[in-house]
């Protein structure tokens, strides 16, 4: 009798589960982190390379200057420019290493 009763009460537990819920693969739920800790303090997700190149390259280029640019990326240009050409092209904003959480970067001057 208590082999049967536990057996109900397993059964019981397993269909009040969800069983179409979907469990993300270990990919999508570093992804999903990643992303979560890519939002700024306002829920913002920060600008892709190429969405930054589209809205400061102002002579249309396709690459960035430092006259074009402002703010934190103007900050860290020169860490940037890995090529040190004068100039940020795509490839070098995406391969930008990320400031760690809750850091600016120092200011020279």
């Amino acid at each position: 009798m208590k082999k049967i009763t536990l057996i109900l009460i397993s059964l019981a537990f397993l269909a009040s589960c969800k069983s179409n819920k979907v469990i993300p693969t270990a990919d999508e739920t570093v992804t999903e982190a990643r992303q979560e800790r890519r939002t700024n303090q306002r829920g913002q997700t920060p600008p892709s390379a190429d969405e930054l190149i589209a809205q400061m390259d102002t002579n249309k280029d396709g690459q960035l200057a430092k006259t074009e640019i402002k703010g934190r990326l103007l900050e860290r240009f020169d860490t940037i420019d890995t090529d040190k050409n004068g100039f940020l092209s795509k490839e070098e904003i995406e391969n930008a290493p990320k400031p760690q959480r809750g850091q600016r970067p120092q200011r020279n001057g």
